[in-house]
């Protein structure tokens, strides 16, 4: 925002600004690296659920559910397993156009896996409501295809592909009881070697209705002449870790649980991938549930025992194991620095950063970012209908939380032009109860307003806590939020020097199936006039 940005075009000062913007690129609120030849789990404190990760190279490669969130599918790099960059989605776009270019909390993109065959990257995932899909590239930091419809039905969910030795090509799933009305059930089909359909109609390869209820999340993997399907059971929040393996693809399989929470802190641990490295080494990627704060990424040490992988430690002498919360880095060629994922965002390039996320397929009119001018601006869309809250509003920009505390710090310039009510904009924690710190604005001028919406997914009105005069058109606002239960308090400032408290105390809460998120917004009422928009200099995640 060049109003508040004046910074001399000098070489010195210029290359001093470029490696500050790249220090920031460094989280200041999660880093797993301990910088001693440890890690410290999670590897990724934020809402990366269901991640699976595939290996090539000495390059490791991750991807997530992403939901109704567009771009979907986010592809992290790593060469370490431990330091991990955003750089790309495998989905520009949720597919279909027309059903995601409303927010469709909770559907879309389920419990993907990523898999290498035949020198290119293959993603498969669910959509519960159309079915299985895949996508293909040779290249994840670049353009993926577009969407392959392999499998359409109801309720599948959860794939993995599995290219055998014999050149039989096979696919794993679950099942959502939401929509095919059971669950607990993982079915193999045989499906061409060009992974664009499946040959038949499946056969049931277990059942884990008696001792393994809600099992899903099927990896399939070939060891040793065994084939392994990795599954969680359980529930999310409270389930273990099942191998299933057998000399036939289609069983009978044996059953051992590898996994579980035993006499640590990590409940649910669960649902990811086995990554053998180039050094020899077993690794595996497991998720734990943490309510506002999402379904976390967790590393454990792996080995195997009588061709059983075993995971984590066995601390409480049972023969199962335990998650570790700090190990040993793995072993790789050489020494890389750390990484995390962006989060702070200076809004100084043409482009947005990869951090964000929509709540539907975007607009290109939403938002715009003008080389040179240093600002994000987002304009006043009006909502299709008239709404009790923002739940169903696609353009609000948005990313997950990264850690258990953290404060997000934003500036906001709000320009109403022709309307005298109406436009809205700032900062919010948003899940299915939100809050916000908004600047709008009436006859009398410009005012701030902390506001919430509890039970906001069933239609509760958004209601204010409290208000504040503002002389001008533009403020600071700020949200600090604590560990452990994501305790959120907004204070605002008309010098982004000092800053007052604002409102009431807010508990973050998850959204549909994610954690909690937090961003900025820009949003008109129904009936004012056209027109209108906020700029945003910078938004910031510090200590």
């Amino acid at each position: 925002m060049e109003f508040l940005k004046q910074i001399p075009l000098v070489a010195s000062i210029l290359a001093f600004s470029l490696v500050s913007i790249a220090q920031q690129s460094i989280s200041q609120v999660w880093v797993a690296d301990q910088k001693d030849g440890t890690y410290k789990n999670p590897i990724l404190h934020s809402d990366y659920s269901d991640p699976d990760v595939v290996g090539v190279n000495g390059d490791y490669y991750m991807t997530s559910s992403s939901f109704n969130a567009a771009p979907g599918l986010p592809v992290l790099h790593s060469r370490d397993l431990v330091n991990w960059k955003l750089i790309n989605y495998a989905l520009p776009r949720q597919f279909p156009d027309e059903v995601f270019s409303i927010p469709q909390h909770g559907n879309g993109v389920w419990a993907p896996s990523i898999r290498y065959h035949n020198e290119e990257f293959y993603i498969f995932w669910g959509d519960p409501d159309q079915g299985i899909f895949r996508i293909k590239t040779k290249d994840p930091r670049g353009e993926w295809e577009e969407p392959v419809l392999v499998f359409k039905a109801k309720g599948v969910i959860d794939p993995c592909p599995l290219w055998d030795d014999d050149g039989n090509a096979y696919l794993v799933h679950g099942w959502a009881g939401s929509r095919a009305g059971v669950k607990s059930l993982l079915t193999v089909h045989k499906m061409n070697a060009e992974a664009t359909k499946v040959l038949d109609a499946g056969k049931h390869v277990f059942d884990g209705h008696e001792n393994h209820p809600t099992v899903e999340g099927s990896k399939f993997y070939k060891r040793n002449g065994y084939y392994y399907i990795f599954a969680p059971a359980g529930g999310v929040s409270t389930g273990w870790q099942l191998i299933l393996r057998s000399k036939n693809v289609y069983g009978p399989y044996e059953e051992q649980v590898v996994l579980e929470q035993g006499s640590t802190p990590i409940n649910g641990p669960h649902q990811g991938a086995w990554v053998a490295t180039a050094q020899g080494e077993d690794w595996s990627f497991h998720f734990q549930d943490k309510d506002a704060y999402g379904r976390v990424v967790h590393l454990q040490p792996m080995s195997w025992k009588n061709d059983w992988p075993v995971m984590g430690k066995d601390f409480d002498n049972n023969g199962i194991g335990e998650p570790v919360l700090a190990y040993t880095k793995p072993k790789v060629d050489l020494k890389y620095p750390i990484a995390t994922p962006p989060e702070t965002d200076e809004f100084n390039t043409d482009t947005l950063g990869i951090q964000w996320q929509w709540q539907a397929n975007p607009n290109v009119m939403w938002s715009a970012q003008i080389r040179g001018k240093e600002y994000l601006r987002l304009f006043s869309i009006k909502p299709e209908t008239q709404q009790p809250n923002l739940w169903v509003t696609p353009n609000l920009f948005l990313q997950k939380f990264p850690s258990p505390q953290f404060t997000a710090t934003t500036v906001v310039k709000l320009e109403p032009e022709e309307a005298i009510t109406g436009k809205r904009a700032g900062l919010m924690i948003f899940g299915m109860h939100y809050a916000t710190l908004t600047l709008t604005h009436d006859n009398d001028g410009f005012f701030i307003e902390q506001t919430q919406a509890l039970d906001a997914e069933s239609g509760a009105d958004e209601f204010t806590n409290e208000v504040k005069r503002i002389a001008t058109n533009t403020a600071y606002f700020k949200v600090e939020v604590s560990a452990p239960d994501a305790t959120c308090r907004f204070s605002y400032s008309e010098d982004g020097k000092a800053f007052k408290k604002i409102g009431k105390e807010f508990t973050a809460k998850p959204g549909k199936w994610v954690g909690a998120k937090v961003g900025i917004f820009s949003v008109s009422s129904l009936d004012a006039k056209r027109g209108g928009y906020a700029d945003f200099d910078f938004f910031r995640i510090t200590k």
